[in-house]
């Protein structure tokens, strides 16, 4: 059984839950905002978890780290959401030592994101890894492994096309309201909440509908004029939101709230609307959907739309795949040479401790006993002997763990075994 001896935990996990099995609901009620994660890292570090990343978008949300059970950071997530563990069992994986390494390879690289491609995720990692750096909560397992991700990522989006086209689920809104919405460009557009999401909206917004009538909103004004000024849009004050839907034909909502920020007494039911909430978890109410006029799009039907772009991007999947390949082997071949590393060091000790005795009784045997030449001689053989051992143990992975007990069995070697 794989331990690793890079923390207090024996072994590396993920765990988490995604789409792929949980629906916004559910994602909504394991996700974490900024101050919630904090808490979180708090929290592992008075338990004594020591290395520990955590991430939270609107697909999913995983805790990566170290620990003796998966159940040390399953309880940590479930007691800083409103997920129960009930409910995590249903829908969540939990991933152990390499297979937990090449899942944040396909996560980080975009393989295994909604959108096929959807390089979003890794400035997530970073910050994420950032953050509990700063805490002291990140080891150079975790500091090596999260740059060789990085690694990746930029291989994969500088030597194949996975990511050509602007494809994201901010672009899927944008490209639903053209497929949908006869004369867009003569439509009243409301787009509130400038969050990063938000702003990749406006962004596409303005590049793909050709239109002059967009305005933004958010709780905090000075966010959305700063956004608004970049594009010559119009800004209206939040206490405005009701007159302003009233208003509008489109409503794109993208707020981070943690409970619905749309609801059916805003809406204005004599007049067609489509609203679009791009938030995890949800912010506008389901009852909306009782109105006779309004349409209601949420982000998981919009990150199902198919089009000629992503299955285009399929085709570079097994480059992709090849790519992580090689940098996860050169990131293991790392990993097993930290592992027989202090068994290589104390057998360098070991030898060094015979020759240096042999050398010492010989020298009080013989006359003119020539000491330095002797040092070159016995140094050179135990470096030769250092070389077998470790190319053995590079060459065969499969044995490695068998291979240190035997070492450490018969050079006596106790204080390093694990």
């Amino acid at each position: 059984m794989e331990e690793y001896q890079f923390a207090t935990g024996k072994h590396f996990y993920s765990i988490g839950l995604s789409y792929k099995k949980a629906d916004a609901e559910i994602r909504g009620h394991f996700s974490l905002d900024e101050e919630a994660k904090e808490r979180l890292l708090e929290q592992a570090q008075a338990e004594n978890i020591d290395t520990i990343i955590v991430t939270s978008t609107c697909n999913r949300t995983e805790i990566y780290g170290f620990a003796q059970h998966p159940f040390q950071l399953i309880k940590l997530l479930c007691e800083h959401t409103h997920g129960t563990v009930e409910e995590f069992e249903k829908v969540a994986y939990v991933y152990k030592n390499k297979q937990a390494i090449s899942h944040l390879f396909r996560v980080g690289t975009g393989l295994d994101s909604q959108i096929l491609g959807d390089f979003e995720i890794i400035s997530q990692l970073k910050i994420a890894f950032g953050r509990s750096k700063k805490m002291g909560l990140a080891n150079a397992f975790m500091e090596r492994l999260i740059n060789a991700v990085i690694q990746a990522s930029k291989r994969i989006k500088n030597e194949t096309e996975i990511s050509s086209g602007a494809t994201s689920v901010s672009f899927a809104s944008v490209q639903y309201i053209l497929n949908n919405i006869p004369q867009v460009s003569s439509k009243k557009i409301l787009l509130f909440g400038t969050g990063k999401i938000g702003r990749n909206t406006c962004d596409n917004l303005v590049k793909h509908t050709d239109n002059s009538h967009i305005t933004l909103i958010n709780r905090t004004k000075d966010k959305a004029e700063k956004i608004a000024g970049k594009f010559n849009l119009i800004v209206k004050e939040y206490a405005d939101l009701q007159a302003e839907i009233r208003d509008t034909d489109i409503l794109i909502v993208a707020t981070g709230a943690q409970n619905p920020t749309i609801s059916k007494e805003l809406i204005y039911p004599k007049k067609e609307l489509l609203i679009l909430d791009l938030s995890i978890p949800k912010n506008v109410s389901d009852d909306v959907k009782d109105l006779e006029n309004v349409s209601l799009v949420h982000l998981d039907h919009l990150s199902q739309i198919t089009d000629e772009t992503l299955e285009r991007r399929k085709k570079f999947i097994p480059q992709a795949e090849k790519i992580i390949a090689e940098v996860e082997g050169e990131f293991n071949s790392w990993l097993e040479t930290r592992k027989f590393a202090p068994t290589i060091k104390a057998l360098k000790k070991k030898l060094r401790s015979m020759k240096d005795a042999e050398i010492d009784f010989q020298r009080k045997k013989i006359n003119d006993f020539d000491t330095e030449q002797v040092e070159v001689v016995t140094n050179r053989m135990i470096q030769k002997i250092m070389k077998h051992f470790a190319n053995h143990l590079k060459e065969d992975s499969e044995s490695t763990d068998e291979s240190l007990e035997l070492i450490q069995k018969v050079f006596q070697l106790e204080e390093f075994r694990k």
